[in-house]
């Protein structure tokens, strides 16, 4: 008998040590992280379709996370979104709470990552 599937968190996040940290965590905590360095190779790879979540740097290389978050809503393929940012802009927080998603800035511990995720899990299943 096996045990429950892990539940795939994708991380988009272009910095390689922050992505390896949080894939760390994520294993660490019992998920199955999926992690990618451009909104166009999470496009690509279909990943976000059988997510539980995404977390989303809001900077990165070409398309920017906000507008990844769209593109992958738009195909019908969007969990809930945690954008991350190393920048604390009012304007970015507003935005994500604007589409239902949470914002976590830079630095911040495993245990808020992970206390985000569960608490977004806890939201959709009421």
């Amino acid at each position: 008998m096996q045990g429950p599937e892990p539940r795939t968190v994708v991380v988009v996040e272009d910095d390689a040590s922050m992505s390896q940290a949080m894939e760390r965590i994520l294993r660490l905590a019992g998920f199955a992280p999926s992690t990618f360095a451009t909104a166009e190779d999470v496009v690509a790879s279909h990943a976000a379709e059988d997510a539980v979540c995404l977390i989303i740097d809001v900077q990165l290389p070409g398309q920017n996370g906000f507008a990844l978050r769209d593109r992958l809503a738009a195909a019908g393929a969007l969990p809930h979104v945690i954008f991350i940012s190393a920048f604390d802009e009012p304007e970015a927080r507003v935005q994500a709470a604007g589409v239902g998603a949470d914002f976590l800035t830079k630095p911040f511990s495993g245990r808020m990552l992970l206390e985000t995720i569960r608490k977004s899990a806890t939201a959709r299943t009421r």
